[in-house]
């Protein structure tokens, strides 16, 4: 069906509804694989957006495609309805239960990455149970950091990774146990780095971090993951960068800790969520009311932190901008709280926020909402319904859903 407007999508859909192109995930994913070393292995993230159509999307190309990187039973449902090979599955994750550990080998997911020694021992135990082997990488948390930016994930104490300086004591121990086998690392230190400076100086530590891991274990990884860090405009207008200068220092640091690397040994591998996906969605919404209080202006939209979260549990405000879908000429514009309709004073978008002069029934657009949007949100608090998730190519939708939450009795 071909709909060539915004309002025309939210006639037959409704609002609030996401909208996902996926012309411009598949632009996303070229761009991530030129700007590395050639051959890199590209794991998606479930975690920033687990719809199957997006991921399907990404896993198909003539000369290059996605695999997946997921943490859990529902994501690793979400892969396999989006086609991906079980064996292009890394499961990650410091909370992995047994049950399901046991799911995911019984999928046919072969590759781990684990986080403890206990980690390990349960994916061992749900191997041989399987009559399997699984492939295990050992997940590092390196001693000190290589940038200062960003979300940290290395270098401090962590649930996440084997402390650097404890692997050596414990390289008999991880190595001996059943149903495994080392097959590499994985370090992933930072998330949405805030250049490509900032991003090649972490990665060069995150190699480099892996050599000595080598040296000192005699671990010759086979695979070698080195994370993430792709940056990408969040809820705001802007483009995601393009990293000119990265495919270059990576194979020079690479060639000179893995120099082997050019002919598969280590194989190199990295992870995006927000890069491969967060300017391929929006999110449209309507105003519901515009009110004032004590000097304050309001608008009310119909959506809240259960549709645009934005990981809301760690209490900060996202830097939300909306813009007015329609001609915006002789509307004036307005600073104003953006606020959804949820039975809470913590249900606000963004505080102070420079709008055109908004009124209820406008219709309204929110950029680069791609990444940790709905599956990021309060979905089930107030019971309201999800909203609906449309995929589109070249103005036609493709896929139209809705996540529908019931409660089973057992």
């Amino acid at each position: 069906m071909n709909l060539k407007s915004d309002a025309d999508l939210v006639e037959r859909y409704g609002s609030p509804l996401y909208v996902y192109d996926l012309d411009r995930a598949v632009a996303a994913r070229d761009d991530l694989l030129a700007s590395l070393p050639e051959g890199t292995i590209v794991y998606f993230s479930f975690k920033a957006n687990p719809h199957p159509g997006i991921a399907e999307a990404l896993r198909r190309g003539a000369d290059s495609s996605c695999k997946a990187e997921i943490s859990s039973a529902g994501e690793l449902v979400a892969a396999l309805t989006a086609g991906i090979d079980p064996l292009d599955i890394l499961y990650t994750g410091p909370g992995k239960t047994s049950e399901e550990v046991e799911a995911a080998v019984e999928a046919g997911v072969r590759v781990f990455s684990v986080e403890s020694v206990g980690d390990l021992r349960r994916v061992g135990r749900a191997a041989l149970h399987q009559g399997a082997t699984a492939s295990c990488l050992l997940r590092v948390n390196s001693s000190g950091p290589g940038a200062t930016t960003s979300i940290r994930m290395t270098g401090t104490p962590s649930q996440f990774g084997f402390d650097s300086e404890t692997l050596p004591d414990l390289m008999p121990e991880l190595r001996s146990v059943p149903g495994t086998r080392l097959s590499g690392m994985h370090l992933f230190s930072l998330s949405n780095a805030k250049d490509e400076d900032a991003l090649i100086a972490e990665l060069t530590h995150t190699i480099t971090s892996a050599a000595k891991v080598r040296d000192s274990t005699g671990l010759v990884p086979e695979l070698l993951d080195l994370g993430g860090g792709f940056a990408s405009p969040y809820l705001t207008p802007g483009k995601r960068p393009l990293y000119g200068g990265l495919r270059a220092a990576l194979e020079e640091i690479l060639d000179s800790h893995f120099p082997s690397w050019r002919q598969g040994s280590p194989r190199i591998a990295a992870e995006s969520g927000r890069y491969l996906v967060g300017d391929c969605g929006r999110l449209l919404c309507t105003v519901t009311n515009v009110k004032e209080s004590r000097g304050i202006r309001f608008v009310i939209l119909d959506a809240g932190i259960n549709v645009l979260g934005g990981m809301s549990g760690l209490g900060r405000l996202l830097p939300v901008s909306v813009a007015l879908d329609g001609d915006e000429n002789g509307r004036g514009s307005a600073v104003a709280n953006l606020v959804g309709p949820l039975c809470t004073p913590g249900d606000i978008l963004g505080r102070n926020v420079a709008v055109p002069d908004l009124r209820p029934g406008d219709l309204v657009t929110i950029p680069n909402a791609g990444a940790y949007g709905m599956t990021a949100s309060l979905v089930m608090f107030l019971g309201r319904p999800a909203p609906m998730e449309i995929t589109m190519r070249r103005d036609e939708v493709v896929s139209a859903s809705r996540v529908i939450f019931t409660r089973m009795q057992t």
